[in-house]
């Protein structure tokens, strides 16, 4: 019998019994009823609980077990570049610092590793492809995909601050001295431009995302150091609006003008 009609069933018994009681008016009887339908109680609640451990269990043995179709291991270090953008090794350091974030809650379980969650992730960002068919190639539904892909961003906003890091005072004097190792040009601490990253643009005003190359993008404004080590990252303007407007509502002029008794300069085209 389920437990529900076991209940209700014992409930109406009771109610039946104890207006009988009260009726014959037999105290004694009826102490010893409360006293029994305490003690059914608890065994209820023990067996109630034992069915939803067993149930729980058994919905953990029936996920499904997910099989990665990629293999890091087995491709060449040219084409792991080429389809992630990040070498091997940037990878696996990636996959180490972000895997307490991309571990899947008890309740809320998905069985996908946190090194193919990333893969994913890198692809699509890189292809700038649909999440269809990157959820395709990574062997799991769209709609997973869309979870794994907030999850994996919200991860690497949280360690954002810690890598893109325009240069300390304390700094300058490197900065500057690689710049002119590299190219002979003195107090010079960044290297400014802006680059398209393509995307499909959202349905309501479409025209604003198109760039002066035809193409959907956002315009993102970029700052990088003579080692190729990103200081500054402004992604917050559609592909229609010019570097120079980026530039000037961007935190450069300020903190540029907070340096400005170092004299140093940031070397970029006209836009």
């Amino acid at each position: 019998m389920p437990y529900f009609l076991l209940r209700h069933t014992y409930l109406g018994l009771a109610s039946t019994l104890i207006q009988a009681i009260q009726c014959i008016g037999n105290r004694v009887m009826y102490k010893l009823w409360l006293r029994t339908c305490g003690l059914f109680d608890s065994v209820l609640a023990v067996i109630l609980h034992r069915h939803r451990l067993l149930r729980h269990a058994r919905r953990w043995r029936n996920l499904p077990v997910y099989r990665p179709l990629v293999d890091l291991s087995t491709m060449e270090e040219r084409h792991v570049i080429l389809t992630y953008r990040l070498d091997r090794a940037t990878i696996q350091e990636l996959c180490t610092q972000l895997e307490p974030d991309l571990m899947s809650p008890i309740r809320q379980p998905t069985g996908i590793p946190p090194l193919v969650q990333v893969l994913s992730v890198l692809y699509f960002l890189a292809s700038g492809s649909f999440q269809t068919t990157v959820a395709i190639s990574s062997g799991m539904s769209q709609p997973m995909f869309s979870k794994v892909l907030s999850r994996v961003l919200s991860a690497l906003l949280k360690h954002m601050q810690s890598y893109i890091v325009f240069p300390e005072v304390g700094d300058l004097a490197t900065v500057k001295a690689y710049f002119y190792a590299l190219g002979h040009i003195p107090n010079i601490i960044g290297a400014i431009d802006g680059t398209h990253v393509a995307l499909v643009p959202p349905s309501r005003r479409e025209q604003v995302y198109r760039n002066r190359k035809s193409y959907h993008s956002m315009n993102v404004q970029m700052v990088c150091l003579a080692d190729q080590y990103i200081s500054h990252v402004n992604a917050k303007f559609p592909g229609s609006v010019h570097d120079a407007y980026i530039m000037r509502n961007s935190s450069i002029p300020y903190v540029m003008g907070q340096l400005q008794r170092h004299r140093v300069w940031l070397i970029g085209d006209s836009g």
